[in-house]
């Protein structure tokens, strides 16, 4: 039997690289700022953590669907980063973003999330992404469609 891999080698390809969710674990502004907790939610669903914690610290969660784009971000942690008192929602939000990612795919809407995630989470945002998340690159790779392709470098 002929493996792809062989016939790659054969023909002066190299093989690509899987993207794994442990590569997309990276900091994105020197020490001080990032993306974390990568998570596959299923149906084509992701989610993870952005951080912030220079002179101030900050958590948002993020879901997004990796064929359309559509992200929800909340901010679920703050401390002197606003003029707003601190607070820690992160493990109230996660409860409930597991709660609607659990409901049939067919059942879930973007809006109904932030819905059940308000006023628990702060800052609900709701958007579309024109490049793709590295979890979406490591786990629905032909969900891509026209967003730019992730890189690593992003």
């Amino acid at each position: 039997m002929i493996r792809p891999v062989a016939i790659c080698l054969a023909l002066g390809a190299v093989p690509a690289h899987a993207l794994t969710l442990a590569e997309c674990e990276r900091v994105t502004h020197v020490s001080h700022g990032g993306e974390s907790g990568h998570v596959d939610f299923g149906a084509g669903r992701v989610g993870w953590d952005d951080w912030w914690s220079q002179e101030g610290v900050y958590l948002d969660l993020l879901v997004a669907h990796c064929e359309t784009g559509d992200v929800l971000r909340t901010r679920v942690l703050e401390e002197r980063i606003s003029p707003r008192p601190p607070f820690d929602r992160t493990n109230i939000v996660r409860k409930i973003i597991a709660t609607e990612m659990a409901a049939a795919p067919a059942l879930f809407s973007f809006e109904r999330l932030a819905e059940a995630i308000h006023p628990k989470g702060r800052d609900i945002k709701l958007a579309r992404l024109d490049a793709e998340p590295c979890a979406c690159a490591a786990l629905y790779p032909d969900l891509q469609g026209d967003k730019t392709p992730y890189e690593a470098s992003q």
